[in-house]
């Protein structure tokens, strides 16, 4: 082996104004889809979940592939497939928010990482999208600004 790199990072992001457009039947196939986009792009997909305004994915990124370039390939390709596939999204205008959160995980911490992204319908009963991205953000040492993350 001449490289080895271990780039592990879950990936948050929301639809436009946090509208609620994605549901369950929405993201019963917009989670594989997904899976199918980080294929493509040699990016494995530990876990990829959500709820109907935001979608989480822990992702592995090959060294040749920034984290900018997945979120624009994740975001641009499932965008124009959900107007093309679901007729209700299209008259209505979906779109994802224009940022995204993107946060280091290690090798330790997949296995919690990957239960956070499976159990978001339960975790949101008791907190927002909000209050969830400013906790990562405070975790990460970042303060949150109004405007950002959606």
């Amino acid at each position: 082996m001449h490289s080895f790199t271990s780039c592990l990072m879950h990936c948050v992001f929301s639809t436009k104004e946090r509208r609620p457009w994605l549901t369950p039947a929405i993201r019963d196939r917009l989670w594989p889809y997904f899976g199918g986009i980080a294929r493509e792009n040699e990016t494995t997909a530990f876990a990829i979940g959500g709820v109907a305004d935001h979608v989480h994915l822990l992702l592995s990124f090959p060294s040749t592939l920034s984290v900018s370039k997945a979120m624009q390939l994740l975001k641009g390709n499932s965008s124009k497939w959900l107007r093309e596939t679901f007729a209700e999204l299209r008259v209505q205008g979906f779109a994802w928010q224009e940022g995204f959160g993107a946060f280091s995980i290690g090798v330790s911490g997949v296995e919690d990482t990957v239960r956070y992204i499976q159990t978001q319908e339960e975790h949101h009963k008791k907190k927002s999208f909000r209050e969830e991205i400013e906790v990562f953000l405070k975790k990460h040492g970042y303060e949150f600004k109004t405007g950002e993350m959606g």
